[in-house]
């Protein structure tokens, strides 16, 4: 799989030296070089790469306007590559696959597209399933029902009851039952239980695979809460609303998630 990739910075040098590095990367191929965020966002709708290699202090358009700027499409991964270390959590939350520090460290720089090509692999694997349920919804509705109606069968035994979380030294054995809602940034997920908050390194992706989504529902692109939990559903403007947990939490519903709180109205 060749990883189609566009590199922005404003700084010339600074797209030369990772140009250079990248080129141990036999299945990286440099499609485009950017030197502003505008630039960017046409590039990026142009070519439509698989990676985006980007700055994040630029004149005009930062790095994170740019990945705002895409929000009306599907996006690349995005790595942001920088010479300021006080962004990183920021970029986490901005759901970049990596950040790195200039002069990028060969071997960090290795991590980070393992860490690319697992995403990509991911996303295809993701793409060919539903391409198969499209199709056989198509041509053999009725071994698609039956598809549809073994998979909730064994996907209900297969999901965790209970889930191991090492923070801080220590290896907590967490009840999903008493998981309220789960927020990321990055590759953490911070889980809220009734009485701790409990960090987790691992992507949402990977862990809402672990949760049964009859009960753990995505209601944004960062968060999941526990239907079960759920106290109250208070509607807000421009199609969104919050839903009052057990604890008092209130958490915002996107208009992209609103079915989320369909199953609440009868």
């Amino acid at each position: 799989m060749t990883i189609r990739t566009i590199l922005v910075d404003d700084e010339p040098l600074a797209i030369q030296g990772l140009e250079l590095r990248l080129q141990a990367h036999d299945d990286v191929e440099i499609i485009a070089k950017c030197q502003n965020g505008r630039e960017a966002i046409s590039a990026i709708k142009t070519h439509k790469p698989d990676l985006v290699f980007l700055d994040i202090q630029m004149p005009g358009f930062d790095g994170f306007s740019v990945v705002q700027g895409l929000m009306d499409v599907e996006p690349p991964l995005f790595v942001f590559v920088t010479a300021y270390s006080d962004h990183a959590i920021r970029a986490f939350e901005a759901q970049v696959t990596d950040y790195l520090m200039k002069p990028v460290e060969e071997s960090r720089l290795a991590d980070t597209l393992d860490r690319v090509r697992q995403r990509l692999s991911e996303r295809q694997s993701a793409g060919e399933a539903e391409k198969l349920k499209e199709a056989l919804a198509e041509h053999a509705p009725e071994a698609a029902a039956e598809m549809a109606d073994g998979g909730d069968a064994v996907n209900a035994s297969r999901f965790e009851k209970m889930i191991n979380i090492k923070d801080q030294g220590q290896i907590f054995r967490v009840d999903v039952d008493t998981i309220e809602r789960i927020d990321a940034a990055g590759d953490y997920m911070v889980i809220y239980t009734g009485d701790r908050n409990l960090i987790l390194r691992e992507t949402m992706k990977d862990l809402e695979k672990r949760l049964d989504p009859r009960r753990f529902q995505r209601i944004h692109r960062s968060t999941i809460v526990n239907l079960d939990l759920v106290k109250e559903v208070k509607p807000h403007t421009n199609g969104e609303c919050f839903l009052v947990l057990g604890s008092g939490a209130n958490v915002k519903v996107s208009r992209s998630y609103r079915d989320v709180v369909a199953r609440f109205v009868h």
